[in-house]
């Protein structure tokens, strides 16, 4: 069994612990870290790990699909640095979280980000009222700074994933080189934007529930 699978085995363990005191009521799993961390793949990992159970529901949401649009990021001059923590719509993200949360909808559509054409498609994905666990994967959900900050009391369980820089750095090139990048676009876009915003996200985190660590594997987000 790897890393991952027992990383994710001990989220979904503690996540069922939530569910059981939860009385009825959705329980929502904040999974945070830097980009390259594998805070996706681990994700991905305990929300099939809670569906393989026995009368459990369980759904995935990312929270790259609250990514400004590549044209209003020209307007603010961010293009360049999209994935900073000021290019992501923090409000709407919020306002969705609260909303997945009170579970009062027959279903709630939500934003999914298509990265092989970078734009966040609205609607993208339907999680229906039967789901009772929502496991929220992103950079930012635990970050301390307003206003970041109010989304930490939404969620039951956090979770931050450590990895160290060299490990970053190596999955974030090997992402970019995925989509046909040259050496120096990657070079740009890993020194200049991605590893700046990991070590932002390291420094600028509130303290977790759970840490685990996911070194020298090669999950890329």
């Amino acid at each position: 069994m790897s890393k991952i699978d027992d990383n994710a085995r001990e989220i979904a363990g503690l996540t069922l612990k939530r569910l059981a005191g939860a009385k009825g009521r959705r329980v929502m799993i904040a999974i945070a870290g830097a980009p390259g961390s594998g805070k996706s793949t681990i994700a991905e990992h305990v929300v099939d790990v809670l569906n393989a159970g026995e009368g459990v529901s369980a759904a995935l949401f990312p929270m790259d699909g609250f990514h400004y649009d590549d044209a209003v990021l020209e307007e603010m001059k961010r293009r360049p640095f999209k994935g900073a923590i000021d290019t992501f719509d923090a409000h709407g993200l919020r306002h969705m979280l609260e909303r997945l949360k009170a579970n009062e909808d027959d279903k709630v559509a939500v934003p999914v980000f298509d990265r092989a054409i970078e734009i966040a498609r609205a609607g993208g994905r339907l999680i229906p009222q039967s789901v009772d666990i929502i496991v929220c994967e992103g950079n930012y959900l635990l970050a301390s700074q307003s206003p970041w900050d109010r989304l930490k009391q939404i969620f039951d369980l956090t979770v931050f994933v450590d990895v160290d820089e060299d490990d970053l750095r190596a999955r974030l090139r090997d992402r970019w080189r995925s989509f046909g990048l040259g050496e120096d676009e990657i070079n740009r876009k890993v020194e200049e934007n991605d590893l700046p915003n990991g070590r932002f996200i390291i420094s600028a985190s509130t303290e977790p529930d759970l840490r685990i660590g996911n070194m020298g594997s090669k999950p890329t987000s």
